[in-house]
């Protein structure tokens, strides 16, 4: 069993901490379901600016609202405006890589995102080779 990537808020920017609060990160809930993260599903979280990582548990916001907040002890590893990384993990077999297809989801300033997609094909060497696809503008149609 290898630990890989199932999905990733890539850039979504800190709208609130609150120190506080005993702990998580509360995330919009759209957002969540089009990346495929769960309620109370730990995920990996980096910020861009301080390179400081942490490990912390989802909530879910308010839907529509893109927020983005750091509570308790993960509020002291950023600031209002901070890009983050949260990335979500699983386990599988080497050989299931190939039907695995990990959502990313990249942020502008606003929080509004687009829809990539990773894949990875089997060579006929028995290599892997990786594969990206953009899908659509912001399909929650936030404005």
């Amino acid at each position: 069993m290898r630990k890989v990537l199932s999905a990733k808020l890539h850039g979504i920017h800190v709208t609130e901490t609150n120190l506080y609060y005993p702990g998580s990160v509360a995330l919009d809930p759209g957002r969540c379901h089009e990346a495929g993260i769960l309620p109370t599903e730990f995920v990996e979280t980096w910020n861009k600016k301080s390179g400081a990582r942490i490990s912390t548990y989802v909530i879910l916001g308010v839907r529509g609202s893109r927020c983005c907040v750091l509570n308790g002890a993960a509020a002291r590893i950023c600031q209002v405006g901070d890009q983050l990384i949260a990335c979500s993990s699983s386990f599988l077999d080497e050989q299931k890589i190939v039907e695995l297809r990990p959502k990313s989801r990249p942020f502008d300033r606003s929080n509004q995102t687009e829809h990539l997609t990773y894949s990875v094909s089997s060579e006929a060497a028995g290599d892997f080779a990786p594969h990206n696809r953009t899908e659509v503008v912001d399909a929650m149609g936030v404005q």
